[in-house]
């Protein structure tokens, strides 16, 4: 296999080196654009270690100046994010001009970004990347300014965490005795096909502490936030797999495996059980100590109710907190989770449904539902809750989801379903039906890949890019975004830089 991935590579870099002589002259052809370009005549040397950085408290956050003449290159800003963005518009701007020698063209840019979180979401429960992946993946994001790495860790399918003190997390809830087999229904045209498990034990596969701190610290030399999500009440398979008794029924849990196929679990954390909440705050505790980001996404998605209806302990902390019924448990611990993680001096971020109910406005949503579905929970729009004073990142289905198909005409990858083209992408407004009152709560967006059908590292960047070069651009620029003809001119120069670099980038069509 290793030597496969090695040819591959050879081959990828190989075609692009012709794709790299065969670019557009445009000296202009940055990816995201920025907000202001004035070209001048001439060039500068290009020399990272010879840039005058002067501060300007005039620069907005993460913006900078960019002077570039025949004397020089000067950089303002008012923050070393700002600094390292200046640096990589730089690194995109230069040109090789011999073998040891690139230039850089006389500009001078203004630029800072149109939303503070610019994400990219991996989910690490359903397939497995590893430390070089994720430091692959966050090389890329640094590149092209996204600054948020939302880290999907814990799922029905599997918790990825070797948390101090519950050692059967990874025992159990790091493996699968089986897994989903390789194609889904929505390319076989056969529904039955999804539950097909293929037999062959998965993992165990998971990041101790000094890896995560690994991966936290790699991400903030490139000015990139790591979100850990910890998913609850629902999505607790795999940690009800390690300890049976925090599950409304723990006889439902007898075979201690993880959920092997892809889907919603009935069995959630049994609201009820005193010890099931404190395994939860000590694994949110040491969570806050391992990722010194100031959010913690507690997942909140996609949670049935039907275990709670007959659970005698769900039943009782109904009446005890003087609830009304089972809906109302979700918005009770929820609220209990928000507040503990302000003590700690987080906020909580969740998917649209743990919104439901009175919540505290420190909560920020992550809009992704479009319409009613998953566990079949009241949709708590972007816009509503834009409107009732939370903030929110705007990640739809229809936009931002990777694990969608391209729309490409030869695709030798699977999908999960649905179509979401490069132009798709680059259409995206997460500002759209968004009262205008409202929209200072629009935080920005974020592009997500599930992985229930994204196997490894090349399958992960095909779904990735380019269509995370057009989000960049999206939530860098917003509404000041260029028309899409501009885009795919530069996105394709982009492109063949990538596959020069040996990722395994989708074509543009």
């Amino acid at each position: 296999m290793k030597d496969h991935h090695v040819v591959w590579r050879l081959a990828l870099a190989c075609a692009a080196v012709f794709a790299g002589f065969a670019e557009a002259s445009a000296a202009i052809d940055l990816i995201p654009m920025p907000v202001k370009v004035e070209e001048r005549e001439g060039t500068c040397p290009y020399d990272p270690g010879k840039i005058d950085y002067i501060a300007d408290e005039s620069v907005p956050k993460e913006g900078y100046r960019l002077v570039v003449s025949p004397e020089g290159v000067k950089v303002f800003a008012s923050d070393d994010a700002g600094r390292f963005y200046a640096g990589e518009t730089l690194r995109q701007l230069a040109k090789r001009i011999s073998e040891s020698e690139k230039v850089v063209p006389c500009v001078e840019i203004e630029d800072a970004p149109r939303y503070p979180w610019r994400g990219f979401h991996l989910d690490e429960c359903r397939h497995f990347f590893g430390k070089e992946t994720v430091k692959s993946m966050l090389d890329l994001m640094a590149r092209y300014k996204l600054n948020r790495f939302h880290w999907h860790l814990t799922d029905d399918q599997g918790w990825r965490l070797d948390v101090p003190g519950y050692p059967e997390l990874v025992r159990y809830g790091a493996v699968r005795s089986a897994s989903v087999r390789h194609r889904c229904w929505a390319s076989t045209g056969s529904k039955e096909d999804a539950d097909k498990l293929n037999g062959t034990r998965y993992g165990p596969y998971f990041y101790t502490e000094s890896d995560l701190r690994e991966i936290v610290a790699y991400a903030a030399e490139r000015h990139i936030q790591v979100v850990p999500e910890i998913e609850l009440p629902g999505h607790v398979y795999a940690a009800l797999a390690a300890y049976p008794e925090f599950a409304c029924f723990p006889e439902n849990l007898a075979a201690r495996d993880p959920r092997l196929v892809w889907g919603i679990e009935s069995d959630v954390l049994c609201i009820g059980n005193d010890r099931a909440l404190k395994f939860m705050e000590n694994v949110i505790d040491w969570t806050c100590r391992v990722f010194p980001g100031d959010v913690v996404h507690i997942g909140g998605d996609e949670c049935p109710q039907e275990r709670w209806k007959t659970c005698p302990k769900c039943q009782a902390r109904i009446k005890a907190e003087g609830l009304k019924d089972v809906g109302d448990l979700q918005p009770w611990v929820t609220r209990r989770f928000v507040k503990f993680l302000e003590a700690r001096g987080k906020r909580a971020l969740g998917w649209d449904e743990y919104l439901l109910g009175d919540i505290p406005k420190s909560a920020i949503g992550m809009s992704w539902r479009e319409d009613r579905v998953g566990a079949g929970h009241e949709l708590v729009s972007g816009a509503a809750a834009a409107a009732r004073g939370h903030d929110v990142v705007m990640t739809p289905t229809s936009y931002c989801y990777l694990d969608y198909g391209q729309g490409l005409k030869e695709d030798p990858f699977t999908y999960i379903f649905g179509k979401i083209t490069l132009e798709r992408c680059y259409s995206f407004d997460p500002c759209a039906g968004v009262p205008e009152e409202a929209r200072r709560h629009i935080l920005g967006g974020q592009g997500n890949n599930w992985s229930e059908y994204t196997w490894n590292e090349y399958d992960l960047q095909w779904k990735a890019w380019p269509r995370m070069l057009a989000l960049a651009e999206v939530f860098w620029l917003g509404e000041r975004k260029q028309g899409y003809a501009d885009f795919e001119r530069r996105a394709r120069i982009h492109r063949g830089r990538l596959v020069a670099s040996g990722i395994n980038c989708a074509p543009i069509e």
